[in-house]
């Protein structure tokens, strides 16, 4: 019977590790939640989705509803998570923290109203049209709504490489 346990992390050294990050793309018909980014030290005074880094332990779509949960108070549920895209950014010969893996899900059913949760990480939250976001959107979030607000179907991979 062949063995089934994970070789030594020692292997790891010759491997790229991905910083893994869930976004929550809320929308209530053409309009589309944001926050205004503070005190981060990422983006600062960049309109983003709802979005956090992936704990350890957790899969991707568990830290969506997480970070939905902790930034606006709202309740979605994982079957509710429609995956859209991920988005491979990564800095050639750059640290591991810019090695990146970004799992982006659009929702339009959740329970509770959202509110600014996390006032020391943002310092608005707001609908927008779709069609007509406010300036600036953080630069990678922004293809992926800008694609949703002409009605294309993204691909399930984007590597954008800095």
């Amino acid at each position: 019977m062949p063995d089934e346990t994970y070789a030594p992390d020692d292997h790891l050294a010759h491997r790229s590790l991905l910083v893994a990050a869930a976004y929550v793309v809320l929308r209530r018909g053409d309009e589309v939640l944001l926050q205004l980014r503070r005190g981060t030290g990422y983006r600062d005074g960049h309109w983003a989705v709802l979005a956090g880094h992936v704990d350890p332990g957790e899969s991707v779509h568990e830290a969506a509803v997480r970070e939905a949960a902790e930034e606006s108070g709202i309740v979605v549920r994982e079957a509710d998570l429609r995956p859209l895209t991920a988005l491979h950014r990564f800095e050639r010969g750059g640290p591991a923290v810019e090695q990146r893996l970004d799992v982006f899900f659009e929702v339009d059913a959740w329970t509770g109203d959202a509110v600014l949760r996390e006032a020391d990480r943002a310092e608005h939250l707001a609908w927008f049209p779709i069609a007509a976001l406010p300036e600036p959107v953080v630069p990678h979030e922004r293809i992926v709504l800008d694609a949703l607000a002409r009605g294309e179907r993204l691909p399930a991979v984007i590597s954008l490489p800095s």
